[in-house]
């Protein structure tokens, strides 16, 4: 897949699977931005200096100011990738107000304005483009959410958002899909769950492949899918 001279827009790039998302688009030969909300997790970036990647700082990706402003600041766009969001485990009867309105926030809402966002960057460009979102398998088989409803219910929501956005611009040249992946085999990962069959989780790096045909020239009629990335889990 040739990315080259092609912008990309990567939120969550800095997490485990950005890392993954972004080498292999740089290796593509992609022109990368990269917002971060953390200067630490920017700090440790390992493509923090290379030339093709260019970092926004400390952005609220949940509030539509910001991410219009990110996306106005950019070069023309061909893909806006959405791996930003996060996770919260445990009953819901025990989880505060707070934990629900977060998981809503950083999975469902930050999707949702950099998709907005990104549409309204497409138009500009005319040349159509390509939108890449991360559900989850428990967005797909709702029965594995059990102990994480709430994460469940937010990322089924992306996974809608997906199909039904990709409907929605179809005649636009916009190609709008989403990955749903199992437990991936990450550090984080490998620390809470140690005794865990390592070898059955699917690697960053073969989720990212799956993401990046997605988002590339390459694919011309696959829209509004959500692809499951389970490996062998």
């Amino acid at each position: 897949m040739d990315f080259s001279g092609r912008h990309v827009v990567v939120t969550g790039g800095t997490g485990a699977l950005g890392v993954g998302v972004v080498t292999a688009l740089v290796e593509a030969g992609a022109v990368c931005h990269v917002p971060y909300t953390r200067e630490s997790a920017a700090e440790a970036f390992p493509l923090r200096d290379h030339d093709r990647v260019i970092l926004y700082g400390e952005l609220n990706l949940g509030d539509s100011e910001d991410v219009e402003e990110l996306y106005e600041r950019l070069p023309p766009l061909w893909a806006s990738i959405h791996l930003a969001g996060g996770f919260a485990y445990g009953p819901l009867r025990d989880l505060d107000e707070d934990v629900l309105h977060h998981q809503v926030g950083v999975n469902l809402i930050t999707c949702a304005l950099c998709c907005q966002a990104a549409l309204r960057a497409f138009a500009r460009g005319r040349n159509g483009g390509r939108i890449v979102n991360v559900a989850a398998r428990p967005a797909l088989e709702w029965r594995t959410g059990a102990g994480m409803a709430i994460y469940a219910a937010a990322k089924a929501a992306v996974a809608a958002l997906t199909v039904a956005l990709a409907e929605e611009v179809a005649k636009e040249g916009v190609l709008v899909n989403a990955v749903a992946p199992s437990i991936m085999d990450t550090p984080a990962n490998r620390q809470d769950m140690p005794k865990a069959d390592l070898s059955a989780w699917p690697k960053v790096e073969e989720v990212a492949a799956t993401i990046l045909f997605l988002a590339s020239a390459e694919n011309r009629v696959t829209r509004g899918a959500v692809v499951p990335v389970y490996g062998k889990a």
